[in-house]
């Protein structure tokens, strides 16, 4: 038996003509940028968590980049955020100049460590940037009360969450701003790119538009406006830079080209519907190995009552994590390490002074994760195997 990862294929065809159905009425339109199916999706997205604003970018470290850059956060500034991520959430804070502060992380979540938080904060900091890591929400309630006292902002990323709770709500809507990626491999995900920024304040999310699409139009004079402190009423523009739309022609402040594709969007569109099964689906996955995986070498990943886990990856950790690896390979069933080396020990990062040792609970993780497949797609043969196969590891 093969059992991939991820299988990309089999949710495609299991909403095949929807999606086909979908793409094809945008191709036959011809409304390739900033089209109908993109606003549409936007007002669906910001009606499932339940927010004012959803802004779509190009893809997920872009919308971390733009979520920051529309808090103020610049060259000079601090953003504390845990160590043990993927690569874009501290690479999007030394995009806009500003530097990442790493927090060690507590193991049996695999998020940022909140008793750490407070010994990090100077007068450079600028906000928090927790990550849902594999579908597991932070401890956002000891997040906020902290940035609250402090006065300081919160980056949700969410990038590998959409749709977990924390405390009956979404995650995305409890910080200042949040950011999701509809990568392929994700929970919710499109054909390429895609990415979102969501927030309650008008403000913030009118300086996002601005930065998506260089810093024109009336959300770049918005922008531009709240920026410098001048108050002037601006009449609506629903023609946000689309194939000829003059006002994109007048820039106010310096942004980017970062927008999500119509095609993508429709798509999203179709699979949001299901996004809520799927991730039901997923929780159903992990609850059924929690309870049939006994073998004592595997430690299995923790849910708790504060939260909704919807198992982006199902994580193990084992002492044997290589030995574990080559042996599910071999059996057929492919495994991913997340991540290998945490963010304070890559090379990138060598010059900020951090040291093997520094963040210890990071630097243990990293040598004993490991994923395996939980997809929604996985048949009942498919998941006996995996945890008979597991069952019968030893060394």
């Amino acid at each position: 038996m093969n059992i991939p990862l991820i299988d990309l294929k089999a949710q495609y065809i299991s909403l095949e003509k929807d999606i086909n159905r979908a793409v094809l009425e945008v191709l036959s339109s011809s409304d390739y940028i900033m089209g109908k199916a993109v606003k549409q999706f936007e007002k669906e997205f910001a009606s499932y968590l339940k927010v004012k604003n959803a802004i779509s970018v190009a893809n997920g470290t872009d919308a971390l980049i733009i979520a920051m850059k529309a808090l103020g956060i610049k060259e000079g500034d601090e953003v504390i955020t845990t160590t043990f991520t993927f690569f874009s959430t501290a690479e999007s804070i030394s995009a806009i100049g500003a530097k990442p502060v790493f927090v060690d992380i507590d193991t049996a979540t695999f998020n940022i460590d909140c008793s750490k938080l407070i010994n990090k904060i100077t007068d450079k900091t600028k906000a928090i940037l927790p990550v849902h890591l594999f579908g597991l929400p932070a401890n956002m309630k000891d997040i906020l009360v902290i940035a609250k006292e402090q006065g300081l902002y919160v980056i949700e990323d969410a990038c590998q969450a959409i749709g977990a709770e924390y405390h009956g709500k979404k995650v995305g809507t409890l910080g200042d701003v949040a950011c999701f990626s509809f990568f392929p491999t994700k929970n919710l995900s499109c054909a390429g790119d895609g990415g979102m920024i969501v927030t309650n304040n008008d403000d913030i999310a009118d300086i996002a538009r601005a930065i998506r699409t260089h810093g024109s139009g009336v959300y770049g004079r918005r922008a531009y406006n709240l920026m410098n402190d001048i108050h002037e009423e601006l009449e609506a523009n629903n023609i946000e830079n689309t194939v000829y739309n003059p006002t994109k022609y007048y820039n106010y402040i310096v942004g980017c080209n970062s927008r999500l594709d119509t095609i993508q969007a429709a798509i999203l569109k179709v699979k949001l519907k299901k996004l809520d099964e799927w991730n039901d689906d997923r929780r159903k996955n992990a609850t059924f190995y929690n309870s049939n995986i006994v073998n004592k070498l595997i430690e299995k990943p923790m849910d708790n009552i504060e939260s909704k886990h919807v198992y982006h990856m199902y994580v193990i950790k084992s002492d044997y994590r290589d030995k574990l690896s080559y042996y599910l390979k071999e059996k057929g069933i492919a495994t991913g390490v997340y991540y290998p080396i945490p963010l304070h020990l890559q090379k990138v990062y060598s010059g900020l002074g951090y040291k093997e040792g520094d963040l210890p609970k990071s630097e243990y993780v990293s040598k004993r994760t490991l994923a395996i497949p939980v997809y929604p797609e996985l048949s009942m043969e498919q998941k006996q195997y995996i945890i008979d196969t597991i069952n019968d590891f030893e060394v």
